[in-house]
């Protein structure tokens, strides 16, 4: 199983921001499958949700840490491995290595200094553990660069992502922000998008594989 526990940074100076970022994660899990127990707040301003350890699970707690490592102000834990079964009703009351696996993580990305604040903590050895190791990697990598994207390459990838299964998503995507396909091109080059697309099933794959 793979479980996100996410504490919000400088809450002190920033005031409770759990609200707001329980309404982002909504938007991103909302009607997708592979989440077994849902966010809710867990303690302070700490947020927790367990998903399976399947493609699905393991795509949506991707795009949920890279949708939180854009809106900044968190780190981020991922725990994979067991759970203690059978499971509650709420994350809060969960546990399970999965679960204590992912507050260790929490703690790690905050003693670190990244543009990515996120760690992944799995079994001690073997393949799961190199494999846990790999995925903390390559998230670091994805939301270093995604921090350094431009608002025009941000709003390039927006629009494209939006456009769903259109035949043609670059000269929909043109047409809504009224600019050229050459122009949407040259944003998504910048931004690195097909690259950042390239390397998500391979994160996704470590990822299940370090919590089967």
């Amino acid at each position: 199983m793979i479980v996100l526990t996410v504490d919000q940074k400088a809450s002190t100076t920033r005031g409770d921001l759990v609200p707001q970022v329980l309404d982002l994660l909504g938007s991103v899990t909302r009607g997708r499958a592979g989440i077994v127990l849902p966010f809710e707040r867990t303690v302070g301003d700490e947020v927790q949700a367990l998903f399976s350890a399947d493609d699905a699970g393991a795509a949506l707690a991707v795009d949920v840490v890279l949708a939180l490592l854009r809106d900044g102000g968190w780190w981020v834990g991922v725990g994979t491995g067991p759970v203690d079964e059978p499971l509650p009703a709420v994350s809060r009351a969960a546990s399970g290595q999965a679960f204590v696996r992912a507050r260790d993580a929490v703690e790690r990305a905050k003693s670190r200094r990244s543009a990515a604040p996120v760690a992944v903590v799995g079994p001690r050895a073997g393949t799961a553990a190199r494999n846990a190791a790999d995925a903390e990697a390559l998230l670091r990598l994805l939301g270093a660069l995604a921090a350094r994207r431009s608002d025009a390459g941000w709003e390039a990838i927006d629009s494209l992502t939006a456009q769903g299964g259109v035949s043609a998503p670059q000269r929909a995507t043109a047409q809504a922000l009224g600019v050229t396909e050459q122009a949407v091109s040259q944003r998504l080059r910048t931004a690195l998008w097909a690259e950042e697309e390239a390397l998500r099933p391979l994160v996704v794959r470590l990822l299940k594989e370090s919590g089967e």
